[in-house]
């Protein structure tokens, strides 16, 4: 790999929601977005989200993890394989537990098979630096996210908000030019995404999501069910802030009562509730709501979440971005910066002591 000027990165995301991994290039240079190329995508089959989800919780040292992780390099090396122009590979792996109050945290999948197998230079454990500095290790999407809204020429501070399985949010300033910076970024888990809502639907209809908020459109929002999320000590915390997957499961005991609709339509305002909250924390207000993630596809969580703003509310889409593929460009241009020095977060956006490069480089034929 070269070490100055833009190259072609690849980057892979494999999510909370355990759909399956996300591929996409892009050229840059660590710093500013030059193009984006083509993506992928390789879903998960069922057997192998059971595979998944046994191990979800569990550190390197679990008993389901070999499994876990077998099933995340062959989904990665088989997406993967299918792209030659890449330079570098941005490795992210399967998040089966995250628990920054205990400085721990476990994303299964080795760098060092994947440069194998596929021998190309290989940037992973991207979380593990930021945290032995004292950082969440989480959200680390927001450098890219700096990028993508000086890519897109905004003027004005905006926020670009992914909705996974948990939700995090991001608010930039563009008219600085460093992410790392002071008054660049501020970032942070809000909530609940996803994973709730998505376990609801394959507990009680069978199903892995609410396709387009079909069901939760027919039921009603259960307030004291959000009054007791909200009153949660998570939405206490000041940011940076980040969650587990898992961290929100005890609202199932309170949706016991409830029908599939009302259940549905109950975690789906838990999602808009918590960015609401988390909206609360942003320097000054941002002009616009970029949504990115499997959440945006849903219209009646769009629609409560822009009743919370008040303002502006779109997918990425609307600036020319792709919302299915961000976080995968997000750890293709994390692999650059990696490999080229530069930090990949920052104290505003994960808590950090200071600025900080995280990532492990696997070569071909080094392990």
């Amino acid at each position: 790999m070269t070490n100055k000027g833009a190259i072609w990165a690849l980057g892979a995301m494999s999510g909370t929601s355990l759909d399956g991994v996300d591929a996409a290039l892009l050229r840059t240079d660590g710093q500013a977005i030059f193009e984006m190329g083509k993506s992928a995508y390789r879903a998960y089959s069922e057997d192998e989200r059971e595979v998944l989800r046994a191990a979800l919780g569990q550190m390197a040292d679990g008993a389901d993890v070999p499994a876990a992780a077998e099933v995340v390099e062959t989904a990665h090396a088989e997406v993967l394989a299918r792209f030659d122009m890449a330079e570098i590979i941005g490795f992210h792996g399967q998040t089966l537990a995250h628990r920054p109050q205990d400085g721990l945290t476990h994303q299964a999948g080795d760098g060092d098979v994947l440069a194998a197998v596929l021998d190309k230079t290989v940037v992973w454990d991207f979380r593990s630096n930021d945290m032995e500095m004292g950082g969440q290790g989480a959200p680390l999407a927001p450098f890219y996210h700096h990028a993508c809204a000086r890519f897109i020429g905004a003027k004005r501070p905006l926020a670009f908000l992914n909705i996974g399985g948990v939700s995090n949010l991001t608010w930039v300033d563009p008219g600085i030019d460093r992410p790392e910076a002071a008054g660049a970024l501020l970032a942070f888990d809000t909530g609940p995404g996803n994973a709730p809502l998505n376990d609801l639907m394959q507990a009680r209809r069978g199903q892995t999501y609410d396709r387009d908020g079909a069901l939760a459109a027919q039921g009603s929002v259960a307030a004291p069910v959000i009054d007791k999320l909200m009153a949660a000590g998570f939405f206490l915390k000041m940011p940076p802030k980040s969650l587990d997957r898992n961290d929100f499961s005890d609202l199932d005991e309170h949706l016991a009562g409830l029908s599939d609709a009302d259940a549905a339509a109950t975690l789906t305002a838990a999602v808009a509730a918590s960015v609401t909250r988390g909206l609360e924390h942003c320097p000054t207000p941002p002009e616009r709501l970029l949504v990115t993630g499997g959440g945006r596809k849903n219209p009646v969580m769009m629609a409560m979440i822009e009743a919370g703003f008040g303002g502006q509310v779109d997918p990425v889409e609307a600036v020319g971005l792709d919302g299915d593929m961000l976080e995968a460009q997000a750890f293709a241009y994390l692999a650059v910066r990696v490999a080229r020095g530069l930090p990949t977060s920052a104290p505003a956006t994960t808590g950090v002591a200071a600025p900080v490069g995280g990532g492990r480089i696997s070569r071909p034929g080094s392990g």
